[in-house]
């Protein structure tokens, strides 16, 4: 399989036909941002890991940086870029973003949809990116993107769901696991860019 360059992921984001967000500032909203950048043998992908703590249903999961919704943000993608930048000090802008993806429809801690964009960044800009909400991210690292497709990078994650143990597929890197939403957000975007991620729902 031909290695995923960038000017295929823009050519093949863009040209598909894009579902407008049904946008409304407030916290039932949420988006984040899938960034890439020019690693060392390939475009990298930027993930987080949430910070551990009570209340939050994603706590001490691997996720995209972003947030909810607040008053003052005009659209859906200035969330992600305002959640990005109070994560993980990265500042992104309209000129860094590709095009979104499909939009996702959540029924979990009074979430409405959630709205993920790509973004692409410059290796300053990458460089930049740092743990700045200690409250909300415990560390932020970048995964090679032929990785996410490598069929020995794919695992299960036993997590409980109503409190009983279930199974989930997931991608491994390191000590760390891309599942749940993020994977489903993964999803779209490779079947976007036509290929198959290591592992599927």
């Amino acid at each position: 399989m031909p290695v995923l360059t960038l000017d295929h992921i823009r050519r093949q984001l863009v040209d598909r036909d894009h579902e407008p967000a049904n946008f409304a500032p407030n916290p039932r909203h949420a988006a984040v941002a899938m960034i890439l950048a020019q690693g060392r043998h390939d475009l990298d992908v930027c993930f987080i890991r949430r910070a551990e703590r009570d209340g939050d249903p994603w706590s001490g999961q691997v996720a995209f940086p972003g947030g909810r919704a607040d008053s003052n943000d005009p659209n859906a993608n200035a969330v992600a870029e305002r959640e990005t930048f109070e994560e993980i000090g990265l500042r992104l802008d309209v000129s860094h973003m590709i095009a979104p993806l499909p939009v996702r429809p959540i029924d979990r801690q009074h979430l409405n949809h959630l709205s993920p964009f790509v973004y692409f960044v410059d290796g300053d800009t990458r460089d930049s990116a740092w743990v700045r909400e200690r409250h909300e991210v415990a560390s932020v690292f970048w995964v090679p993107l032929h990785h996410l497709f490598d069929e020995k990078a794919a695992t299960e994650l036993e997590y409980p769901l109503g409190g009983t143990p279930q199974l989930f597929p997931g991608i491994r890197y390191e000590d760390h696991v891309i599942w749940g939403l993020t994977l489903r957000i993964l999803e779209s975007f490779a079947e976007i860019v036509e290929r198959e991620l290591a592992a599927r729902n």
